[in-house]
């Protein structure tokens, strides 16, 4: 899949999302952070915890991963007081800021993830190890991570996400208009979230581009679908190895590669308890509102992915796209719209987030793909805008993206990084 493994509201695909949310718990012990505990700060070491359990739930699990970090962010402030918080800090703060973020982070999981007694036995034996291995076993910390958590659990408690049930969505069969791509059928994933409360943002639709896709007659239409007719399908003797090993490289998953990327230039720019508490808050805010908009998009624009497009192309008004009814993606065509794309308004709006809070966009790191088709498992890049473009391109080399839906997401996605940078976790007194 695109981003992560879709969630639907049918009842097949919700225990489906429950064993993989089983299975992220039993990675969860097994990848050995109990033992490791001291391995990272609080901070990295709580996001690669959270990106753990809430990835399961697909694109919507950003909303968790907000959820989560500004807990984080607001416990943290409650002993550094240099920026706003987004709902409180403890006034009576004491003890370790350490203690603090696993304690938001641990009430903010536990209350947001449908968990089973031996699931919260797992995220509690976690929680406890991290304590144990850091001495902070009683710390007074603990009572600020609490208050933080049980402040936007409260804020958030009624802001749209995962609904116990929501209508299906499967679009249409006029031409340009998605509909579902899998066999058998399945319905969009997580159709609700484009109408989930945002973070930053004034609402779902404000970053909404517009006037929306090109007309299937246009030029534009005729030269993107080409484009990704020729270099995303299956067997393209046209894209070249560089290009495919790309491909691959990004079929890892992209919720999952981001939030490594961020841990990964955190460490690499030196960042202490604070500085990453701002960062990975501000990056999950924005992306978290980005892909909100992109799903408010998605469901308002409806348009069909190259695999129906190319399929279809002798059916769509357009002289100059011809059709092939056997065309495949090189990779599997996820379960929504394709305007606009969502890895790419997630990666636009993480890397923009990163450029301003470091002011650069000169920061030199390794990426690590584990995905099992890449031969190359890391690539080294020294611009953060040199990732967002290979962005870009590598949707329309898997064959899932025209490269329209790519670029306007890139743009949607730093536009809700420069939002959320200028509106919230601000300096205090404009320091």
């Amino acid at each position: 899949m695109a981003l992560a493994t879709a969630c639907t509201d049918t009842s097949h695909t919700r225990r489906a999302a429950g064993t993989l949310l089983v299975l992220a718990f039993t990675a969860l012990i097994s990848a050995g952070w109990a033992a490791d505990a001291r391995a990272a700060d609080a901070v990295t070491f709580w996001n690669e915890v959270a990106n753990t359990m809430t990835s399961p739930r697909g694109p919507a699990s950003m909303v968790d991963m907000a959820k989560v970090h500004i807990a984080i962010h607001d416990a943290v402030q409650s002993f550094e007081l240099r920026f706003e918080p987004y709902c409180a800090t403890d006034p009576n703060a004491s003890g370790s800021p350490s203690a603090a973020t696993a304690k938001a982070a641990r009430d903010v999981l536990a209350g947001i993830l449908p968990l089973t007694p031996p699931q919260l036995a797992a995220l509690d034996l976690t929680y406890n190890t991290f304590l144990a291995s850091n001495g902070l076993v009683g710390n007074a910390g603990i009572t600020t991570g609490q208050l933080a958590a049980a402040c936007i659990l409260q804020m958030r408690a009624n802001d749209g996400s995962f609904p116990a049930s929501f209508p299906p969505f499967n679009g249409d069969t006029e031409p340009g208009a998605w509909r579902p791509t899998a066999t058998p059928p399945v319905s969009m994933a997580t159709p609700w979230l484009g109408a989930v409360v945002p973070f930053a943002l004034h609402d779902s639709t404000q970053l909404r581009p517009a006037p929306g896709p090109p007309a299937l007659t246009s030029g534009l239409y005729t030269r993107d679908y080409n484009e990704v007719k020729e270099l995303g399908a299956k067997l393209s003797a046209a894209r070249t190895p560089e290009q495919t090993e790309l491909a691959n490289f990004y079929s890892d998953n992209f919720l999952v590669l981001m939030q490594r990327n961020l841990r990964t230039i955190a460490e690499t720019m030196g960042t202490d308890l604070g500085e990453s508490a701002r960062l990975f808050a501000l990056a999950e805010i924005a992306a978290a509102d980005a892909l909100i908009g992109a799903w408010d998009a998605k469901l308002h624009y409806n348009f069909w992915r190259p695999i129906t497009a190319i399929r279809e192309g002798d059916f769509d008004g357009n002289a100059r796209t011809d059709g092939e009814p056997l065309w495949e993606p090189f990779i599997a065509t996820p379960p929504y719209p394709d305007y606009s794309s969502g890895a790419n308004n997630l990666t636009s709006s993480i890397m923009r987030t990163v450029e301003l809070f470091f002011r650069t966009d000169k920061i030199t790191f390794d990426m690590e793909s584990k995905a099992a088709t890449a031969t190359q498992k890391f690539r080294t890049y020294h611009r953060l805008s040199e990732i967002t473009q290979d962005v870009i391109d590598v949707r329309v080399y898997q064959g899932i993206h025209f490269r329209f839906a790519d670029e306007v997401a890139y743009r949607t996605g730093r536009r809700s990084a420069d939002w959320a940078f200028a509106h919230t976790l601000r300096p205090i007194g404009g320091n």
